[in-house]
């Protein structure tokens, strides 16, 4: 058993994938002492990492990149098509046993001011042994904080976000903003409702129990619903204001503004396809 897995689905994203392994190996690998101390880490229990990439049918040759880049350090799986996020994760999840998953988006990057950030989430995780989820802070290649942890949404929450009525009316402004959790101190570390995908820290065993992510989601909601999922057992979901990953976030559903992105982004359309099948599933509980 691994004591971490990243898993990280690639699709036709080669150029990030490398560098956020980069990066990755530069945070796990490099380690520095003095550093250990400073952040109150036991360097003989600093985690065994496995990074997985699972190809989602990309075509794109990152497997060759990987093994000329990499060697025998990374794990490929060839999904065989676009099998979507879930379900892409879920390939590598069920395949290796490990303590901790860490899922990893591609447009990650783990910064050189923030050493050893996966040692301190799995430090976290250890010292904490109730808590299932654990998010860090995201923030965007300007330095700033990206809303990336969230409230359980009602249903109409996301549509008047995507649509960008919050921008016209005070009343969509006001339920955006409590969607969003803009009256949240992003620097503190906090129970959650949930926090996107991009960056998920999560405990092996209870991911087990819970069936891993639900496949029934294409793309969109799955971290949510993971969440939720986790919270209807009693398992808390966590927030490390303190800990920073740096986050591409292109949100590629809402390069088309408005209602003309129903008609011409088909991301848009998996997304509201994934807030029905959220919605049907958690009906009638809070």
């Amino acid at each position: 058993m691994y004591d971490i897995v990243t898993v990280t689905v690639n699709y036709k994203m080669k150029d990030k994938v490398l560098a956020m392994l980069r990066s990755l190996f530069r945070d796990t690998e490099n380690r520095d002492i003095s550093n250990f101390a400073a952040q109150n880490l036991e360097t003989s229990l600093f985690p065994r990492v496995q990074s997985v990439v699972v190809d989602n049918d990309s075509r794109d040759s990152i497997k060759d990149a990987l093994v000329k880049e990499f060697s025998q350090r990374i794990i490929f799986i060839d999904a065989g098509a676009n099998i979507g996020f879930g379900r892409g994760n879920n390939l590598a999840l069920k395949k290796f046993e490990a303590k901790y998953y860490f899922i990893a988006n591609p447009d990650l990057v783990f910064m050189e001011n923030q050493p050893d950030t996966v040692a301190r989430l799995y430090k976290f995780m250890e010292d904490n042994p109730k808590i299932g989820i654990v998010a860090p802070r995201l923030v965007l290649k300007s330095g700033v904080t990206q809303p990336s942890c969230m409230r359980f949404p009602r249903f109409f929450d996301q549509p008047i976000y995507r649509l960008g009525l919050h921008k016209k009316y005070e009343w969509a402004r006001r339920r955006v903003e409590w969607l969003l959790m803009k009256d949240f101190d992003h620097t503190k570390s906090q129970p959650i409702d949930w926090a996107t995908g991009a960056a998920f820290f999560v405990r092996g065993d209870m991911l087990k129990k819970v069936g891993f992510f639900d496949e029934r989601y294409f793309m969109y909601f799955e971290d949510c619903d993971l969440c939720r999922t986790f919270w209807s057992r009693g398992w808390p979901v966590y927030y490390k204001g303190d800990i920073v990953i740096q986050h591409g976030h292109e949100r590629a559903s809402a390069k088309v503004p408005g209602l003309k992105s129903i008609l011409l982004n088909p991301l848009t359309r998996i997304h509201l396809k994934s807030l029905v099948k959220y919605a049907w599933k958690w009906r009638g509980r809070n």
